[in-house]
C-alpha cells in the first residue's frame, strides 16, 4: 500500500535528515545503489538519516506502515540486501570521522576513500578493503578483509565498540563489556540483522610504507601460475597480499592472469617474493611493475580503474557499473589438485559472448586472518588458506541464462575441495545451507542474539537471521 502525501510529510516533520519520495527530482541519484544490477528496484522512499534519532523515527515510521527496510551504507551489495520496493534507511550523511589516542570513531556511512585519507592525516590507518566509494558498514559487519588483512586481520577484529539503533528505537552502544552478545555478534554476523549501526569505533594501526606491484602473464600460463600462487602466497610473509585474477581480459581484449597486490615493507624484499613466484612458474610476465609509496597513495594506485581488484568490497568506480555482476565463493583448506586447475583454466577459456566477462579471483588468506579463534567473533572462517571467488559481469540486455550456467560450472569444479565456508560479505542466494556457509558453528548463537535484541524479526531479507 502506498503512503499518503501526509505520512511522508509526517515523518520529514519528524526528522533532520531528508525523505526522497519518487516525485522527487534527485530521487534516481539517491535509490540507485552502487549495483547496477539491482538498479530497477524502486523503493516506496528514501531516508537520508543524519543522526541516530532520525534513524529511529524511520524505524518507527516503517513499522506502523508496515514497510520492509533495507539499510544502506554504500550499497555494493552483490545480493541486493540494500534495495528494496519498502523503506530504504541510507545512513550516508553519517560519515564523520575522529581520531583520539589510536582510536578511530567513524560515522557508518563513511566511504573508504575518505576514511583513510582522515586516518592518513594522523599516520594511521584501518585493515579495510580497496574502492573509494564502498561503505564502512556492509564491509566491517561482515568481516573486512584487504591489502593488511594477513598483517593485522579482518575490519572486525579491529572494531572495539559501536552504536546500534535497535528495532524498537533504542540506542545501545555495545563494546566488551556492554552489550556484550550484541557486539560479538557485529563483528562478523553480517550487516542488517540486528539493527542500524550508525556509528563504529576502530582501534588503529600505523600507515606503513608499502611497496604495490602488478604482473600479467598470457593466459597459457594460467595453470602454472595457480599451481604456483597456492603454495606461494598463503605461505608467505604476513605483510604479503597477492590477488590472482584468471580473467577473460577488459574491453574484450584476450584472456590474462594477472597478480596484483601490495607487500607492507621495502621493494626489495619486495621484488625477492615476486622472483620467487615467477620462478615456479617457469615463465616471465609480459608486463611487471611495482612502486614503494606511502600507504594512501598505495591505496590510491590500486583503487584506479583497470588496476584495482574487482571483488564487490573493492570496486574502484563512483558510479554505478554497466554490467550486471554475479558471483559465488568459497574458503579453501588446502591446495587445489593439478587436474581440477586444469578443468576451472578450461571452463574460464570456453567460448563467451562479447557483452559478457569472466573472472576468477584467488586470495590469500591465513596471517592474521587465522590468529582469532572461530568463537571469538561472529566471523568463524579462521583456519583457512584462501578463497576463490568466481565473477561473471554481463550487458543487462543479454540473456544471462548460459552465463550464469559458466559461473554454476566454475565454481562446481573446485567445490569438492572446499571447506564449505563462504564470506558472508559475498552473498550467494544459490547456497542450500547459507546459514552455515557463512556463519559456521557459530549460527546457533547469532541466532540466540537475534532473538534478544530484534525479537519480532523487524530487520530481515533473504537469507537474514
Amino acid at each position: 500500500m502506498t503512503r499518503s502525501s501526509a505520512d511522508w510529510e509526517t515523518l520529514q516533520s519528524a526528522i533532520g535528515g531528508a525523505v526522497v519520495l519518487p516525485e522527487a527530482p534527485d530521487y534516481d541519484s539517491v535509490r540507485i545503489p552502487a549495483m547496477a544490477r539491482f538498479e530497477a528496484v524502486r523503493p516506496e522512499g528514501v531516508v537520508l538519516c543524519g543522526s541516530s534519532d532520525d534513524v529511529a523515527a524511520a524505524i518507527a515510521f516503517a513499522r506502523r506502515a508496515g514497510l520492509e527496510t533495507r539499510v544502506r551504507s554504500g550499497g555494493h551489495s552483490v545480493a541486493g540486501r540494500s534495495s528494496t520496493e519498502g523503506l530504504v534507511i541510507d545512513v550516508t550523511p553519517m560519515s564523520s570521522v575522529s581520531v583520539a589516542d589510536g582510536v578511530a570513531t567513524v560515522g557508518a556511512g563513511a566511504r573508504l576513500g575518505s576514511l583513510y585519507d582522515a586516518l592518513d592525516e594522523h599516520g594511521l590507518t584501518i585493515p579495510a578493503g580497496c574502492g573509494p566509494s564502498v561503505g564502512i558498514g556492509g564491509l566491517t559487519l561482515g568481516g573486512g578483509i584487504g591489502i593488511l588483512g594477513r598483517k593485522h586481520g579482518l575490519t572486525c577484529d579491529h572494531l572495539v565498540g559501536a552504536d546500534v539503533v535497535l528495532a524498537d528505537g533504542r540506542l545501545v552502544r555495545c563494546d566488551e563489556h556492554h552489550d556484550a552478545d550484541l557486539f560479538w555478534a557485529l563483528r562478523g554476523g553480517g550487516g542488517g540483522n540486528f539493527g542500524v549501526v550508525v556509528s563504529f569505533v576502530f582501534r588503529t594501526v600505523l600507515a606503513p610504507a608499502t611497496t604495490v606491484f602488478r604482473l600479467i602473464w598470457p593466459f597459457v600460463h594460467a595453470a602454472a601460475l595457480v599451481e604456483a600462487w597456492q603454495e606461494w602466497a598463503p605461505s608467505g610473509p604476513n605483510e604479503l597480499d597477492a590477488t590472482l585474477r584468471l580473467t577473460t581480459g577488459d574491453d574484450g581484449g584476450p584472456p590474462l592472469v594477472e597478480l596484483i597486490g601490495a607487500y607492507g615493507g621495502n621493494e626489495l624484499d619486495a621484488v625477492e617474493l615476486l622472483d620467487r613466484l615467477v620462478a615456479g612458474t617457469g615463465s616471465d610476465p609480459t608486463s611487471a611493475s611495482h612502486r614503494h609509496m606511502g600507504y594512501r597513495e598505495a591505496k590510491r594506485y590500486l583503487d584506479e580503474p583497470g588496476t584495482a581488484d574487482i571483488r564487490p568490497e573493492s570496486i574502484p568506480s563512483e558510479e554505478p557499473a554497466r554490467g550486471h555482476l554475479f558471483t559465488k565463493s568459497e574458503f579453501f583448506r588446502r591446495p587445489l589438485p593439478s587436474p581440477t586447475i586444469a578443468a576451472l583454466v578450461e571452463n574460464l577459456s570456453a567460448p563467451f559472448g562479447h557483452n559478457e566477462s569472466r573472472e576468477v579471483t584467488f586470495t590469500p588468506w591465513g596471517g592474521a586472518y587465522n590468529r582469532v579463534p572461530e568463537d571469538a567473533t561472529a566471523f568463524p572462517h579462521r583456519n583457512e588458506l584462501f578463497l576463490i571467488q568466481h565473477l561473471l559481469v554481463i550487458d543487462p540486455d543479454a540473456k544471462s541464462e548460459a552465463a550464469r550456467e559458466w559461473l554454476t560450472r566454475s565454481w562446481a569444479i573446485v567445490h569438492p575441495h572446499g571447506s564449505g565456508g563462504v564470506y558472508p560479505n559475498f552473498p550467494d542466494l544459490d547456497l542450500e545451507d547459507w546459514a552455515r556457509a557463512y556463519h559456521g558453528g557459530n549460527y546457533d548463537r547469532l541466532l540466540g542474539v537475534k532473538a534478544t535484541y530484534d525479537p519480532t524479526n523487524f530487520f530481515r531479507f533473504e537469507q537474514s537471521l
